[in-house]
């Protein structure tokens, strides 16, 4: 739908499917000239989405399907952190394993189509909870929502490496979909961190790319890498490992050139050619903008259920429903929840779950409503 290429003064010009060009756009003025929506068509919902990963549109595919007028509000777009996969090895029912690209495709095609409303490059500014819980938008759009969903998932933790921030987008990006595989062809190019997710987009740039780089500052992949991703890469000649290392500086004008990369063991600095630097270093929940009354762990992960009853706010005789945050008619799902298990199964369960929830509350507001 949209192409890439070169534009005046060496910035990327993005060609539209309808001809129309336009010089470094911004991902909203993109959404526009696709005619994704980007403003909310109505006043109140039933639920609001905050997030559209695996969590967010699991809830909106059963919340638009059961009735329910769902709208999802993204500040980036579909997909989420799992959208950057290369590949998703142990998702149920694809056994050859699925790009996250493309599930998250799939997912968005499978909400819409009952009805779910989503919107992108919005954000939210504030959530105002009561009765009807105010969510206030950036550019001063405000919608009333009869519940709401958490599914806003977590963020990339960002290097401060000097000539980081110029080349962001431009040869250093955090996270890496299977589709930029293809961009790397005959190219060196580096991966910093030692999960699963980087030994999956090193195979997958190895059939591009001259050569893939692994940098790790630890001394072995096997603590943080299950073995199917460690024994792979291993068995591929153009996929290498330095341990003991750390990126201190990114050099290149329009884009990434090189690298300096330095050895704690020998206190070297070298300077790697590089045509791509791709970073997996984890993430942490963007919570900052929530109301105090839903309460979080010191790292910023929502608690829900059990958790979330034990603190004083909680107003009602019930306890929370398992996914319901210290607000009532507030759930969480997915990474951003306070939860050991971080899968994208999980997310996706845990979001279908919560409409199961959502329904509940909206059930038993009812009754309340007619018993007072």
């Amino acid at each position: 739908m949209v192409g890439a290429t070169p534009g005046r003064g060496g910035y990327p010009a993005f060609r539209i499917v309808n001809g129309k060009t336009v010089f470094k756009p911004h991902l909203r003025r993109i959404a526009e000239l696709l005619e994704i929506d980007t403003e909310p068509a109505a006043a109140e919902y039933d639920t609001v989405v905050v997030g559209a990963g695996p969590a967010g549109l699991a809830a909106a595919v059963y919340g638009a399907s059961e009735g329910l007028r769902t709208l999802v509000i993204e500040r980036e777009a579909p997909g989420g952190q799992a959208g950057t996969s290369s590949r998703i090895e142990n998702y149920l029912g694809f056994p050859s394993g699925i790009s996250g690209d493309e599930l998250s495709k799939r997912a968005l095609q499978q909400a819409r189509r009952p009805g779910a409303e989503i919107l992108v490059t919005r954000c939210i500014t504030r959530l105002g909870a009561g009765e009807t819980h105010q969510v206030h938008l950036d550019g001063g759009d405000v919608v009333r929502a009869r519940s709401v969903i958490l599914a806003c998932g977590v963020s990339w933790r960002q290097l401060e490496i000097e000539g980081f921030d110029r080349l962001v987008g431009k040869g250093i990006f955090y996270g890496a979909a299977r589709s930029e595989a293809s961009n790397t062809h005959g190219l060196d190019v580096q991966i910093i961190g030692a999960g699963n997710s980087v030994g999956q987009a090193a195979m997958f740039f190895s059939t591009h790319a001259r050569s893939v780089t692994i940098l790790y500052r630890g001394t072995s992949l096997e603590k943080s890498m299950s073995s199917y991703p460690v024994e792979q890469p291993a068995r591929r000649k153009n996929i290498h490992t330095r341990f003991h290392t750390e990126v201190t500086a990114a050099h290149g004008d329009a884009s990434l050139d090189a690298i300096d990369v330095h050895d704690s063991e020998t206190g070297e600095t070298t300077r790697l050619e590089s045509g791509g630097l791709f970073i997996f270093i984890g993430a942490d929940a963007e919570t900052s903008w929530l109301p105090e009354d839903v309460r979080l762990d010191p790292r910023g992960y929502v608690l829900t259920g059990a958790d979330a009853s034990a603190v004083e706010c909680w107003p009602l005789e019930r306890d929370p429903y398992l996914l319901e945050t210290s607000v009532p008619g507030i759930v969480a799902a997915g990474d951003v929840r306070l939860s050991p298990v971080k899968r994208v199964a999980a997310a996706v369960g845990e979001g279908s779950m919560a409409i199961a929830f959502v329904h509940q509350y909206l059930r038993d507001a009812e009754a309340r409503s007619q018993g007072a």
